[in-house]
């Protein structure tokens, strides 16, 4: 890589983390969600950053956007981390399969899959890394009461995560898919000059 693509690479990497802290203040209550889960779509830059640059600057672009969100931080920095685990697993594996597979096809397979696994990782981080820091503020029982209103049959905090937040961070995941492949196209030039995907 020469000096004026890197040059572009680390511009470009910087330009997408500064939109990605952005968009994690432009968040939302959704319907049969607990008021405390919010929705966000700042994972949409990494994720155009992982197909545009590679897997590695999609990551980047996670943990700048969570470091410079520590500055303002409520979570004493465990949101953050949350975050970041749970962006860089969908973001890298989206792009490690897109950089595999360079095709429309392969981005969308990388997608869902990273969706899936950032589904998936979101009961671990939340079950023990998230929830037990929230229970300085928040009793776990008023946590589990708040999902129960919803539904009353997730009666642990293991079943709430299951039944609430796994599906919640797949749709999130897939909102972010959904307006990449809709904008990445007219993108494409202005981040590496490729009309290709």
């Amino acid at each position: 890589m020469n000096v004026q693509s890197r040059t572009r690479k680390i511009t470009v990497t910087g330009m997408l983390s500064a939109i990605a802290f952005i968009l994690m203040y432009i968040d939302f209550s959704v319907p049969f969600m607990p008021s405390f889960i919010k929705m966000d779509i700042s994972e949409l830059p990494a994720l155009i950053g992982s197909f545009a640059l590679g897997p590695i600057p999609g990551v980047v672009i996670c943990l700048i956007k969570n470091l410079l969100h520590l500055m303002r931080t409520t979570t004493g920095g465990v949101g953050e981390l949350s975050n970041f685990i749970l962006g860089a697993s969908f973001v890298f594996t989206a792009g490690m399969i897109y950089k595999k597979n360079n095709t429309k096809k392969g981005a969308l397979i990388g997608s869902v899959l990273g969706a899936a696994i950032m589904a998936v990782i979101s009961i671990v981080t939340n079950y023990y890394i998230v929830y037990p820091i929230y229970t300085n503020f928040m009793p776990m029982d008023a946590i589990i009461a708040a999902y129960q209103a919803i539904f009353p049959a997730a009666d642990s905090l293991l079943k709430c995560l299951i039944i609430f937040n796994m599906p919640f961070t797949f749709v999130k995941g897939m909102i972010s898919v959904l307006i990449t492949f809709l904008i990445y196209k007219r993108l494409s030039p202005i981040l590496k000059g490729s009309e290709k995907f």
